[in-house]
């Protein structure tokens, strides 16, 4: 029996994991000799592959200095540049770093909350959130996640109460109409709801839901996590709706799957609030000077070598790949960016696919009635067609 505690496993039953000695590109090398193409990003964190030697070299630059000093009154450079540049690149204003993605929704929430107190606004301390989210395993964040279908529904009755709707205006604004003196923030995964499903939905929708939001004073957080860093297509989902949000909220291709790190960003208007009430959060961790530096080589990367180009390729091929493919258990077939999706009728039909795609060099790892594809951008064409195929040739 294994003293590790693995994820999302019933450890009585699950299969034994595979062992990764060592990875590289797109490659995952298993003790038993095997190499994967891992077709998921590690959760969809390790943008530009594994071992790449610009963020190697920046992390032991920065090692060399120091790892970590707290941000408690002090500062240094990684964290004070990381800032800076996420600020160009968002459009928002100031940064709140803290460890993972989870932690950043629960700061997102928090800065919600505190922002109508320090406004002198009482009551608005609930979340509006659409069916089929997903934002984390913190507390917090599971209360944002689908109650009734969801991945946490075991923990109801213990979680807050919020409100959830589909990705439909109207019922949005009946909402807001309703339970507007209540609802601090919208929170949403702009255009592509992740671990929920995959479910995609139009920019219109995010568009109209920053004017309700902005008509109803409700604040909306974009959850940019799993969407941020180009997997949609552009550098942040938002950019498709043509909408800054007033809290944004980052992770996972934040620093490559290379360490933990998040950022919420605010607008003015949400920083400005806190000049006579201090914001009361403080990861220990925060703004480890680590994974800034490694956020700053990936930036860096992202943008010189023009990923979103890279990017549109991927889309290509997969929409060549995976849309109107059918077959028996397949349901739907949808891909947007660098996100190809089989949604299977029941997660019957797709049992065994993993240990299946393990033995022909592809790793996956489907679930609900998911099996899906977000790689590394730096695979290659060939390596992209044979993931595609492995997937295709299960059904």
């Amino acid at each position: 029996m294994s003293n590790l505690w693995f994820p999302y496993a019933q450890m009585k039953t699950m299969p034994p994991p595979l062992k990764v000695v060592a990875a590289k590109g797109t490659k995952l090398c298993l003790q038993d000799g095997r190499e994967l193409i891992d077709a998921i990003s590690s959760w969809w964190c390790v943008i530009h592959g594994y071992n790449h030697p610009k963020i190697n070299a920046a992390l032991k630059e920065q090692m060399e200095k120091f790892s970590h000093v707290m941000l408690g009154g002090l500062t240094h450079d990684p964290a004070e540049k990381l800032a800076e540049e996420l600020v160009r690149i968002t459009g928002l204003s100031h940064v709140f770093f803290a460890d993972s993605g989870s932690v950043g929704i629960e700061v997102a929430m928090k800065m919600a909350v505190q922002f109508w107190k320090n406004q002198g606004v009482e009551g608005k301390h609930k979340f509006a959130c659409l069916l089929r989210g997903y934002h984390g395993d913190t507390s917090g964040a599971m209360s944002l996640g689908d109650p009734e279908d969801g991945m946490h529904h075991l923990f109801k009755g213990y979680l807050p109460k919020q409100f959830f709707i589909e990705p439909d205006l109207r019922k949005m604004e009946i909402l807001f109409k309703e339970h507007g003196k209540e609802i601090a923030a919208f929170v949403c995964e702009p255009l592509l709801q992740g671990a929920g499903g995959f479910y995609f939905y139009p920019p219109d929708f995010l568009r109209g839901a920053k004017e309700l939001c902005d008509r109803y004073n409700v604040l909306l957080i974009a959850d940019e996590v799993a969407t941020g860093f180009g997997r949609t297509g552009t550098m942040f989902a938002c950019e498709q709706a043509g909408i800054v949000p007033d809290i944004m909220v980052l992770g996972k291709g934040l620093t490559a799957g290379y360490l933990g790190l998040s950022a919420t960003l605010a607008t003015d208007k949400i920083y400005n609030s806190f000049f006579k009430e201090a914001f009361m959060h403080g990861p220990t961790f925060m703004g480890n000077a680590l994974a800034c530096s490694v956020a700053l080589a990936s930036l860096e990367i992202f943008e010189r070598e023009n990923y979103l180009q890279k990017i549109a390729r991927i889309n290509e091929i997969l929409k060549e790949e995976l849309l109107g493919f059918e077959a028996k258990g397949v349901r739907e077939t949808r891909v947007l960016g660098a996100c190809g999706v089989i949604e299977t009728e029941t997660e019957d039909a797709h049992k065994g696919i993993q240990e299946f795609a393990a033995a022909r060099g592809v790793w996956l790892r489907p679930f609900l009635r998911v099996v899906y594809t977000m790689p590394p951008y730096v695979i290659s064409e060939d390596e992209l067609r044979k993931v595609c195929g492995v997937m295709k040739e299960f059904f």
